[in-house]
Parts: structure tokens; sequence; C-alpha cells
């Protein structure tokens, strides 16, 4: 109840948890009633609360319209440092109640649409019987979230990592070939080299203009050359299988279909970049939540450093197989 919140403090010089946790509530949600339902509060008594707040800081935390509330850039830095002060403090009472040692409580996670739904989904009810007082969220999205403004306790990435302040720990290697059907690579009429994707439609998910591939004779950048774009993974492989041009995708993504051979290699002697991997990244803290670890590390012996999609791949390459493969049909729905 709101007479139950911790009164600000009256020493001007000190701001109170209770500040942070309401700043950081209203950062997130971007909307203070909402805040407020969350902890249990009036707007009016958030609002006055983000009031003192910036009257004691002297400085503006959050811009205000009739229909937004956003964070201004000093807030932004502030933001930042209030979820690191938060975190440590809960980490402070897991020490002393000794929770910390067992995995328990809400473990946020987001993770990428086509990744979640075929390797991560299927794993869950082993990880959930071994650790039930764990509550699993999550989010699936092709997008790039800021785990940290976001909430989540860590995220599944994939592909090359950029320098940040987070932690990754990889997961498994993540392999990426070129592929298209075995009817679009022999209408192709046989893609030798590179400089022969430059006739082809390639296609890709995301802002990306070229693709990085590691060759025989070193890496090499290839410009796209694309009549269709989307922002979805699903959709791309969706596409590549429909015969609409060729694809650089990773090997859990496409390894069925290349056993199937709905999907064959073209241009079996080029992948894309080596350091691309799959990595769970999470903030960098001094005391890292069990709950956290253990999904982790659950995913990491699961995948091991030998992941069980690229074992026995059964890959098709080239027009050469397209032939006897062209008239199979694809007999698993998606």
């Amino acid at each position: 109840m709101e007479d139950d919140f911790p009164k600000p403090s009256k020493d001007a010089s000190v701001t109170a948890i209770s500040d942070l946790e309401i700043f950081a509530r209203v950062a997130r949600t971007g909307n203070m009633s909402a805040a407020g339902r969350e902890m249990g509060l009036s707007p009016a008594v958030v609002s006055k609360r983000i009031s003192l707040l910036e009257d004691r800081l002297g400085a503006r935390l959050f811009q205000r319209t009739t229909r937004q509330l956003t964070l201004t850039e000093t807030g932004e830095g502030y933001f930042k440092r209030v979820v690191d002060i938060l975190s440590l403090v809960e980490e402070a009472e897991d020490f002393v109640s000794r929770r910390n040692t067992k995995p328990r409580g809400i473990l946020k996670v987001s993770a990428p649409t086509s990744f979640g739904r075929l390797h991560i989904t299927p794993h869950l009810k082993k990880f959930l019987e071994r650790y039930p007082d764990i509550e699993l969220e999550i989010q699936l999205s092709d997008a790039f979230v800021d785990i940290i403004r976001d909430g989540f306790d860590l995220a599944i990435r994939i592909g090359e990592l950029q320098d940040s302040s987070l932690v990754a720990k990889k997961l498994a290697p993540d392999h990426r070939i070129l592929c298209a059907t075995p009817a679009y690579a022999a209408s192709a009429g046989g893609l030798k080299t590179l400089s022969d994707l430059q006739r082809v439609n390639i296609l890709a998910a995301g802002p990306q203009e070229a693709l990085r591939l590691d060759g025989p004779d070193g890496s090499h950048q290839v410009k796209l050359n694309s009549n269709l774009k989307s922002n979805s993974a699903d959709f791309i492989r969706e596409s590549i299988l429909s015969g609409l041009g060729v694809g650089l995708r990773s090997t859990w993504e496409v390894g069925e279909d290349l056993k199937r051979g709905d999907l064959v290699r073209v241009l079996p002697d080029w992948r894309g970049a080596s350091s691309n991997a799959n990595y769970a990244v999470y903030p960098s803290r001094e005391f890292m939540p069990a709950k956290v670890n253990v999904f982790i590390e659950h995913l990491a012996e699961t995948y091991g450093t030998e992941p069980y999609w690229d074992a026995d791949p059964g890959e098709k390459s080239g027009a050469g197989s397209a032939k006897t493969a062209a008239a199979k049909p694809r007999t698993t729905a998606r």
C-alpha cells in the first residue's frame, strides 16, 4: 500500500533507494500511471517523488508532454547507473538471505524468433523440471533490445558481437552457408565463383548491405543484389524455400532443409564469417544471480562445442544434385 512505502529521506544530500526504484520503473514504462500501478502508488505520488528527485539533483530527468514521457540525455546516463545500483542492492539482499545460492524467481530472456522457436523451446521442459522455483518469461524478437533499459536478465544474440559493457558467454558456433532450392541453383546455370553471385537474387534479413564470406583466399564482401527485403529471418528462410533466391543462412536454421533436399549448398567452399557465434549476454555484475547462471549453463551443455544441428547434416551441394532433388516435395509444415 502507499502508506507502507518508504517516505523520502529528510536529508537533502541522500537519495532514498525507493526513489531510485520509482525513477527506474518510470523510465522503463515511460508512463507514471503504469509505474504507479506496478508499485501500488498513485500517479500523483509518483509524479511528486520524481519532481523531488529532480529538485534534489538539480537536473531534469524527463521531458514531459501531454502524451509522452521520455528521458533527457542526463536522465539516460542517470538511469544506466541507477540500474546498476538497484542490481547490487538486490544481490546484496540475496546474499544476506542466502537466496542467491538457490535458483529462483522470474527469469526474463530475449531471443531471436527462429532460434528461440527451434533451439530454446524444445529444451525448456527439462530445465523447468530441474529448477521448479524459476519462472521463465521469454520474449522472441528479431529486433535488437537494450537488455538493461528493457529489464531483461539476459539475451541470446547471434553473429559478431559489438563492443559493449555487457558480459558475453559463447554458447555454440554459428556456421553460415550459402543455399538455395535445387531448382533455383539449376536455373542459375551453376555458381562457381563469388562473382557469379552478382547475377542471382541474394536474400538477407535486416539492414545488411553486403555479405561477409570466408573462403579459400580469405575474406570477401559481396554486395547484396535483391528485389526482396525483410526484417524477419523466418520470412527470408521461407522465401529461399520458395525459390526466390540464394541466402546465407545458419546451419541451425536450415539443417533439416538440407537433409531433406529442400535446399542445396551453393559455393560450398565459402561460408559466413568464422567469428559468428551464438552468445548469451547479460549485464556486468559482481554477483551473477543463480537463475541466470543455470540457464546459460543449461543451454551451453545442451548445444555443446559441436552443436547437434551440425551433426551429420547430409548436405547436398551444387547444381549437380538439383536434378534428382528438384522434384522432391516439402513434407513438413512450418
